[in-house]
C-alpha cells in the first residue's frame, strides 16, 4: 500500500510538472514577440496633415473618379487606392490631344493615333499633368511614402490662426522637382489649407505664394482656387505670410479649377 502511495504521488508530480512546462511554452513566446514590436509614434505634423486630408476629402480620394478644367484643357483623375489614371485633354484647331498617364506611364495619342514620343516630351508631358493633379487634390498626395513633413509652428494671418507645415521630397519618387520646398498653411480651426507657398530652382528659380478662395465641396471633396503672388528669389517662405498681409508681393494669376464633375455618379 505504502509503495502504492508513492507511485501515485510521483505519476501526479510529473503530471503537475509537465502541464506547468506547457503553459510556459505557450505564454513565453506571445510575451517575447510582443516585446520585440517597435510602436512608432505620430509626429505632430502628421497629425495635423491627417487631419486636413480628412477636412477636404478623407477617404473618399482613394476612389474619386473627376474631371475639371484647367486653363482651357480638361483633366481627369480616376484613383483606385494605389492605382491611378490621369488624363489631359487638349484641342487645338482641328487636333486633339489625349495623354493618359496610368500608374507611372505616359500613353499619347493625337486624333486617336498612338504618338512615340521621346524621352524628353515624355518627361515634360508627365511631369505637367502630375502638377495640375497634385495642386487640384490638395493634400490628398502629401501623404506619399516620398514626402517630408515637418512642422514649423504655429502663426497668425488676417487674424486667423495656422499651423505651419514644412514639406520637402525624396529624390527617389520626387519627381523631377524634388529639391522644391514648401510651405502649407492649415488653418486650425476648420483645418484645411488656406495658403501655400513653394520655391523652385529650374528656369533660374522662383518663389510663389497662393492664397486660396471660392472653396466648394463636391460630393465630399474639396476644391479651391487660388490668387497666385511672386516673390523675389531667394525670399525665406516663412517670411512670405508678413509681405502678403502688407500688400508687398505681386499678383501674377489667378489658378482656377472649373467645370467640376464628379463621374462616379454619372
Amino acid at each position: 500500500m505504502t509503495i502504492y502511495k508513492y507511485l501515485l504521488a510521483l505519476a501526479c508530480s510529473i503530471t503537475l510538472f509537465a502541464c506547468n512546462n506547457k503553459k510556459k511554452e505557450v505564454v513565453t513566446p506571445s510575451t517575447q514577440e510582443n516585446a520585440t514590436t517597435p510602436v512608432k509614434p505620430v509626429s505632430k505634423a502628421e497629425v495635423i496633415l491627417n487631419q486636413a486630408i480628412e477636412a477636404h476629402g478623407g477617404d473618399l480620394y482613394n476612389s474619386a473618379n473627376y474631371s475639371f478644367v484647367f486653363r482651357d484643357n480638361t483633366y481627369n483623375f480616376k484613383n483606385d487606392n494605389q492605382n491611378y489614371k490621369y488624363t489631359k485633354i487638349s484641342k487645338k484647331n482641328n487636333s486633339i490631344t489625349i495623354d493618359v498617364l496610368k500608374n507611372g506611364k505616359l500613353y499619347r495619342t493625337v486624333n486617336g493615333d498612338t504618338v512615340n514620343l521621346n524621352e524628353k516630351q515624355i518627361k515634360g508631358a508627365t511631369g505637367g499633368i502630375n502638377s495640375v493633379i497634385y495642386f487640384a487634390t490638395l493634400p490628398h498626395k502629401l501623404n506619399d511614402a516620398s514626402v517630408n513633413k515637418t512642422y514649423i509652428g504655429d502663426i497668425t494671418i488676417k487674424e486667423k490662426n495656422y499651423a505651419v507645415l514644412g514639406i520637402t521630397f525624396n529624390q527617389e519618387g520626387g519627381g523631377d522637382d524634388f529639391d522644391d520646398e514648401y510651405r502649407y498653411w492649415i488653418n486650425t480651426e476648420t483645418k484645411k489649407i488656406d495658403y501655400l507657398a513653394y520655391n523652385y530652382s529650374v528656369n533660374k528659380g522662383g518663389v510663389r505664394f497662393r492664397a486660396s478662395y471660392n472653396k466648394r465641396g463636391v460630393d465630399g471633396i474639396i476644391f479651391q482656387d487660388y490668387t497666385n503672388y511672386e516673390a523675389e528669389v531667394g525670399t525665406p517662405l516663412d517670411l512670405l505670410p508678413e509681405l502678403f498681409e502688407t500688400g508687398k508681393l505681386k499678383e501674377l494669376s489667378k489658378i482656377k479649377t472649373e467645370n467640376i464633375i464628379n463621374l462616379s455618379t454619372k
